[in-house]
């Protein structure tokens, strides 16, 4: 199939996991910026309202409600994304699936499969997908965000799915170090999100850095 001829002045950040907290300050700030936005998630609701936001401050937007564990649909995403634009600048993995906290002798199985396809799998088989996309950009970048969490007390389940993402960000980004996509690791401050508020229920949100700002010193740095 032909690729159609773009115009490439116009930067195109795939954001997975767009439809709320970080991933969606993110698809704000940069359409504000005059990037489009590829926002993916599951929530059709919460990416209509995102896509609002977005055009209110002057930018556009492409809408997948996808699940990123459904690896023929983001395949799918991936050769439309290839044959309109030819490439993506920015890929920023936000989507993760916070299981319930809980003491390592009492995980649930089913809990912690979930995990292990959204957090680890869904990583695994996006990477190639994307990959070729961000290598036909000027400058690609992937963008991974890595999480304190591991390693503490009932943090089990999410904990260890996050460092296993991140090892595999890792790997990709030492591999890819002299040809490309630049691969980035961030370590966003305490935000108060959704997840954040299952995870940590009495904790004081004023004292939280919002999303938005977290959102702007990342996109200061790219």
């Amino acid at each position: 199939m032909a690729r159609m001829t773009q115009d490439t002045s116009e930067k195109i950040a795939l954001i997975t996991g767009a439809s709320r907290g970080l991933g969606a300050a993110l698809a704000e700030r940069l359409g504000a910026q005059g990037w489009h936005i590829i926002a993916v998630a599951r929530t059709t609701g919460a990416l209509e309202e995102l896509d609002d936001r977005i055009k209110e401050a002057g930018g556009s937007a492409t809408l997948a409600p996808l699940d990123v564990t459904n690896e023929n649909a983001m395949r799918h995403l991936c050769r439309s994304v290839y044959d309109r634009w030819g490439r993506v600048d920015l890929w920023a993995h936000a989507a993760i699936h916070a299981a319930p906290m809980s003491p390592a002798g009492h995980m649930a199985l089913k809990d912690l499969d979930k995990t292990i396809a959204t957090n680890i799998r869904a990583t695994g088989a996006l990477i190639p997908m994307v990959e070729p996309l961000l290598r036909a950009a000027a400058a690609g970048t992937a963008l991974f965000f890595d999480d304190a969490t591991g390693g503490k007390r009932f943090f089990g389940t999410f904990g260890s799915s996050k460092a296993a993402q991140i090892a595999m960000a890792r790997s990709w980004q030492h591999e890819a170090a002299k040809i490309g996509p630049r691969i980035l690791i961030d370590t966003p401050a305490p935000m108060p999100t959704a997840t954040r508020a299952r995870f940590f229920p009495g904790e004081e949100r004023a004292k939280l850095t919002p999303c938005a700002t977290e959102a702007a010193r990342i996109v200061a740095s790219l």
